[in-house]
């Protein structure tokens, strides 16, 4: 069984994988002594410098993540509390009885509501505490979720959603190809939208059932992020991931308020040709969820790795350039297939873990809320089988600084923020929890 896990390597949802962590109860919090990271990265080369756009700092034996020790004004030795003490805390179940959801994501209109996505092709609606009863929207009979990674993958509500009553999806369909789609809500306040009001974007053929990653964000730019897997199998077998002439194994980037049905952005970096013009950024295996970070613009990437090491990756704000994560010539940071081309950049992630810890990164969020101000700048990540939520958080000199957090919350498949910037954690058997403070 473990070998099947392993290769199938994405964020998975068969049964197999399940036996990986049972759905187990709250368990307390687990503290660990924070972790430098070392950033050095062997024979990894890093973003060329850009005069025009901010590029990713070099990563480098000199910068790598490090717990400073500062003294007081007194001269006597400080402890810097890089992390809060997790045991103060607690994650509180705020709903239940959802069936199979896989993220979550607000509408930025006051409202209050969060909009839940179960997998077979149904979004929820919390709203005070309260599970509506009614789908906000139902597609299940064009959503194809045959296969353990196809579904009702990811949502996003459009900026002027109050106004315009639009939002964003990425699902598979009944050929289990991709699908990225417009609906909307009228009026936007309302609690239903039609399945008519669908207009597809984009339809992206998929070679196997895995790897169709799903993250679907808007930026601070006003842009439509998509995140797309590598196209499934194991070990990216056509190299899709490398290539600029597929969408598969890549970022995209559009304007969905220009152009039918979108516009190419001017400044993604294939807009005048090279690739396809859609492309922001490749070289990734399965990015199911990505995140920016609401205070600073910063991008976080959880990607899915093959059969050893998960990955975190990161771009500053106004990041630009030729941005290769790596894939298929890593594995993190780990030699996978292929020899690097002379010259050729690639970002390496600001973390990465084996699989003895876990086998299938979810991509988090950072905390920007207002009720637990002590956890502001942290980026919260998971693993969909071991269950734990894990802690990054940017030190004042650049580096970055880990640490083990919580423990025993089932089969992590997302997480998200509310309006106000609360952070919440979707377990796949069924529940959304709510950190707060015991």
């Amino acid at each position: 069984m473990k070998s099947i896990v392993h290769r199938s390597c994405g964020l998975i949802f068969v049964l197999l994988l399940i036996g990986c962590q049972p759905n187990a109860p709250l368990a307390s919090p687990t503290q660990l002594e924070p972790q430098a990271i070392n950033t050095a990265r062997p024979g990894v080369t890093n973003l060329p410098p850009d005069p025009t756009q901010q590029t990713v700092p070099p990563l480098t034996q000199e910068n790598e993540a490090v717990h400073p020790e500062p003294t007081s004004p007194t001269g006597a030795e400080t402890v810097v509390q890089i992390f809060p003490d997790p045991n103060a805390y607690r994650w509180v179940e705020v709903a239940g009885r959802l069936k199979a959801p896989v993220g979550m994501a607000f509408a930025p209109d006051g409202s209050g509501r969060l909009f839940i996505l179960e997998q077979e092709g149904t979004i929820r609606i919390w709203q005070n505490g309260q599970l509506a009863q009614k789908p906000f929207l139902d597609i299940r009979d064009r959503v194809g979720s045959r296969g353990s990674e196809q579904g009702l993958l990811g949502i996003a509500f459009h900026p002027r959603y109050a106004e315009n009553g639009y939002f964003y999806v990425n699902y598979t369909d009944q050929a289990g190809d991709t699908v990225i789609a417009r609906f909307q809500a009228d009026p936007p306040s309302g609690d239903a939208a039609s399945p008519a009001s669908e207009r597809v974007l984009l339809q992206i053929a998929q070679p196997y059932a895995n790897h169709n990653g799903g993250a679907v964000v808007f930026g601070p730019d006003g842009y439509l992020y998509l995140g797309l897997g590598d196209g499934g199998s194991a070990g990216d077998p056509q190299n899709y991931a490398q290539s600029l002439n597929t969408h598969l194994g890549k970022i995209l980037r559009l304007d969905v308020d220009a152009g039918t049905p979108y516009a190419i952005p001017p400044t993604n970096p294939f807009a005048a040709g090279g690739g396809l013009a859609e492309i922001w950024a490749y070289g990734l295996r399965n990015p199911w969820r990505l995140a920016f970070d609401r205070k600073t613009g910063d991008l976080y990437i959880g990607d899915v790795g093959q059969n050893q090491w998960e990955e975190i990756d990161y771009l500053p704000s106004g990041a630009g350039g030729d941005l290769n994560f790596g894939w298929k010539y890593l594995e993190g940071t780990h030699p996978y297939e292929g020899t690097i081309p002379p010259g050729k950049s690639l970002i390496p992630p600001i973390y990465e873990y084996g699989h003895e810890q876990g086998c299938s990164v979810t991509g988090g969020v950072v905390y920007r809320g207002t009720q637990l101000a002590e956890w502001d700048g942290i980026y919260l990540f998971g693993d969909y089988c071991a269950g734990w939520v894990d802690g990054l958080r940017r030190l004042a000199n650049g580096n970055w600084a880990y640490q083990r957090l919580f423990s025993g919350l089932g089969r992590i498949s997302s997480f998200g923020e509310d309006e106000q910037g609360e952070v919440y954690v979707i377990d796949h058997g069924g529940k959304m929890y709510r950190l707060e403070r015991r």
